[in-house]
């Protein structure tokens, strides 16, 4: 099988809720996370299923996907770099109403239920923390809602290429054309005819599942008013988490993802 290498060192402090955790809060969780690799169309979680770990990407991109009786699906929200998986366990709602599938491979670190549990339960600052991400999160599920509902196939194509790269260190992303059909819930006639125009314009270049951005203003141009929704309401809670804190211990080797 083919491996598709990624960068050779991983951190906790590349995933920015990690990176905001004060010393003493970072040192009890420290001994129990887990560098995972995560392979595009691994499925985390199926909808109403329980986790056994709650995940924090570094380099990796998680979709969270609603199903429909008939098999159709869209996404409602995607968790990298600022965020994890598994907010609906400190909720109170102990399962996820969503299918959690990787959308860009890379990898992340796990941490066991309990022990996120255990640090929530003193109610101090990293309760606080996960508190202010899923307000974010919840705005960025609700602007996603609001933007399948109102806005183009070609506005929509906009924000989630935006929202991925803000995600990324590159400016080349793995998916085709049938995976963000499913992303945004729309025909794959669709997606092919916006990314075509998006194409002609000179904002992306696409051949064979690879897309690279060309023109990232000319995306900004272009996209719906939800992109800036989504990004203000992630800066406007979390403005205190990136770069807050030095790295606290060496980067850990990093495998190759299959």
């Amino acid at each position: 099988m083919k491996k598709t290498w990624m960068p050779r060192t991983q951190d906790p402090n590349q995933n920015h809720l990690l990176a905001a955790l004060l010393d003493a809060e970072f040192d009890r969780l420290s001994p129990h996370l887990e560098s995972i690799p995560l392979r595009l169309g691994d499925v985390l979680c199926e909808s109403g299923g329980k986790l056994d770990y709650v995940v924090f990407p570094t380099t990796a991109i998680i979709s969270l996907h609603y199903l429909l009786e008939n098999g159709g699906s869209s996404e409602i929200a995607g968790v990298g770099n600022e965020g994890m998986l598994g907010v609906s366990l400190f909720m109170g709602g102990g399962s996820t109403p969503s299918r959690a599938v990787v959308q860009t491979a890379g990898f992340g670190y796990r941490l066991p239920v309990r022990i996120l549990m255990e640090e929530f339960d003193r109610a101090g600052p990293v309760m606080r923390l996960l508190l202010r991400y899923t307000q974010a999160l919840l705005t960025h599920m609700a602007q996603t809602s609001v933007c399948n509902r109102h806005h183009t196939v070609e506005q929509q194509l906009c924000r989630w290429l935006l929202l991925t790269l803000d995600r990324l260190m590159s400016n080349e992303l793995t998916m085709t054309q049938e995976l963000i059909s499913n992303m945004l819930g729309v025909r794959r006639e669709g997606v092919t005819e916006a990314a075509g125009r998006l194409q002609g314009r000179g904002h992306i270049s696409y051949r064979r599942g690879h897309i690279t951005v060309l023109d990232r203003a000319g995306l900004e141009q272009d996209v719906c008013e939800c992109y800036g929704v989504v990004k203000k309401e992630f800066g406007r809670l979390l403005s205190d988490v990136r770069n807050r804190q030095p790295a606290r211990q060496p980067a850990l080797a990093a495998s190759p993802i299959a």
